[in-house]
């Protein structure tokens, strides 16, 4: 008995010392095959697009924010829309209290005047040139130009620098009541041209104009002095 669990021993002894690299498991040939073959293009045909991957992601985080929101809105997702009804509620009002944010000029050529003091005559000239040469835009602002010129030299506005093209029709509108309107769409086309980039009409200028010549033969209406009775 001791001779032959010495004789296994010296076995076990020499079959871990053996040098035979450990067994590893082979790769399974089918599933190798199949994924080649799914890794070939025309599986992959219809695949979404990077920037449709991307909107997908997108709408699941917007989902998953409300969602959450909803779950920590007292009322689930009814309390949620309360909330916001309300927070548009308080933008109308600030917008109605405060008006339409103002749109600035991008650069003094784009004002109501610019830098050069030029008569309504010089105005109404570069305006019929623009006209003609089918420059509806910059003939609109031209024929705004000239109305406002040609009430500040017939002292119906006071001359003042930095004045827009709104602030004028206001004024104009008080002395001049029933051209108000007309004096009104004429500051919009002028801003939506000069401030909001859109291109204008012939008709938009073609209306202009007329106002223009409308103004040019109106009497301003005189208001008598508190008072004072006729």
């Amino acid at each position: 008995m001791h001779g032959a669990g010495g004789t296994l021993k010296v076995l076990w002894s020499a079959a871990a010392s053996d040098d035979t690299p450990p067994l590893t498991t082979p790769r399974d040939p089918a599933r190798e095959a199949a994924r080649r073959e799914l890794s070939r293009r025309l599986y992959h045909e219809n695949d979404p697009n990077l920037v449709q991957r991307a909107l997908d992601a997108f709408w699941k985080w917007l989902g998953e924010l409300f969602a959450t929101a909803s779950d920590a809105t007292p009322g689930g997702p009814l309390g949620l829309a309360v909330v916001a009804l309300a927070v548009l509620a308080v933008v109308g009002a600030l917008w109605w209290r405060l008006g339409t944010p103002r749109r600035t000029p991008a650069s003094l050529s784009d004002a109501l005047f610019g830098d050069r003091v030029r008569s309504a005559a010089d105005h109404r000239a570069a305006a019929e040139e623009h006209a003609a040469q089918g420059h509806w835009s910059q003939a609109v602002q031209e024929r705004m130009r000239a109305i406002v010129r040609a009430l500040e030299e017939r002292a119906l506005l006071d001359p003042r620098p930095g004045r827009t093209a709104d602030e004028a029709a206001a004024e104009a509108g008080r002395t001049l009541p029933d051209h108000a309107a007309r004096l009104h769409a004429a500051a919009r086309a002028f801003d939506d041209v000069t401030y909001g980039g859109r291109p204008a009409s012939e008709p938009a200028y073609r209306r202009i104009a007329d106002l223009d010549e409308t103004l040019s033969r109106t009497k301003p209406r005189l208001t008598a002095p508190q008072g004072v009775t006729g």
